[in-house]
């Protein structure tokens, strides 16, 4: 089997409005799967229709490479957390995992103790309610409510949206756990991307509803630009210098001077600067962020 989840020409259409359009997406087993784009792209509405939520206008989709009847059975083995997660306020996390395994079915002794400890709630006051729970925990639990039955692919939209500093922190943490003890593919989506940049291994970009590109870390890696970075004392002196050093594709802009040339010949460059008589308080080899690879690709302005 290629793909855990493979989509063909997947499209939904509410009336006039083209929320996804003939998207083909790829993912492999034990992927963590970033689904990028902005608020109203189309990632929620892709990723209800592959979790059985809604029905295609047209197209298919596959899972662990079937398709057609079989699906219903399949969707067994995806666990799904779309917008807010589902909680009882007034129960624990204890209680609100039994309440799910016991829907499910699944009843296996310190079940729902293991599954707590895994999405790091198994500390936490066995009698508090989750109506008391900060946002990040509450992700959490959802998390782990959409584990119970022990999926192989787990479908996350946008998890970690509103959360604080230390929430995020929280939730990537579970997240690259699942993975590295579970073995769980994971598709997430998000439009917050220094931060799924952390976790994830392959991309797809989605813009008005279309998918615009699908990578993988390493392919973003080769296509991405590299560039050394310089910050000094004097940006204007600094680039006479390197210039008079014979390194002609230099610019200055906003944040320090920028050289896309010769990037294994740093150590000319930090001397042709110091004897210059300015001031280095920067110098490093850096590679384009997925943020701007992100916006070069739907047409937003390429920063750097």
């Amino acid at each position: 089997m290629e793909y855990i989840l493979e989509t063909n020409k997947l499209t939904k259409i509410y009336g006039q409005k083209e929320a996804a359009v003939d998207v083909d997406l790829h993912i492999r087993e034990g992927q963590i799967y970033g689904l990028i784009g902005r608020n109203g792209a189309g990632k929620t509405t892709i990723m209800r229709m592959i979790s059985g939520l809604s029905t295609p206008t047209r197209g298919s989709y596959s899972l662990f490479g079937k398709t057609g009847p079989e699906l219903g059975k399949l969707l067994r083995n995806v666990g799904v957390l779309i917008e807010r997660p589902g909680l009882y306020p007034r129960l624990s996390a204890y209680e609100n995992l039994k309440i799910k395994c016991i829907a499910m079915g699944v009843k296996p002794q310190g079940y729902v103790e293991e599954l707590q400890k895994l999405i790091g709630l198994d500390s936490i006051d066995r009698k508090k309610p989750s109506g008391a729970f900060s946002l990040g925990m509450r992700q959490r639990l959802g998390i782990g409510l959409a584990l119970v039955g022990e999926p192989r692919l787990i479908i996350l939209d946008e998890p970690i949206n509103g959360l604080d500093p230390q929430g995020i922190v929280e939730v990537r943490e579970t997240l690259v756990r699942l993975r590295k003890e579970k073995g769980i593919t994971i598709m997430i989506s998000s439009h917050i991307l220094d931060e799924l940049s952390k976790v994830a291994d392959a991309y797809g970009i989605i813009h008005e509803g279309r998918l615009l590109d699908e990578f993988t870390e390493d392919e973003l890696l080769r296509r991405s630009e590299q560039y050394v970075l310089i910050r000094t004392d004097d940006d204007s002196a600094a680039e006479a210098a390197l210039r008079r050093a014979g390194l002609e594709a230099v610019s200055r802009e906003q944040n320090g001077l920028y050289v896309r040339e010769r990037l294994d010949e740093t150590p000319v460059m930090a001397a042709a600067i110091v004897n210059a008589g300015v001031g280095l308080r920067e110098l490093s080899v850096n590679a384009v962020s997925l943020e701007d690879y992100y916006l070069s690709v739907t047409g937003g302005k390429h920063r750097g």
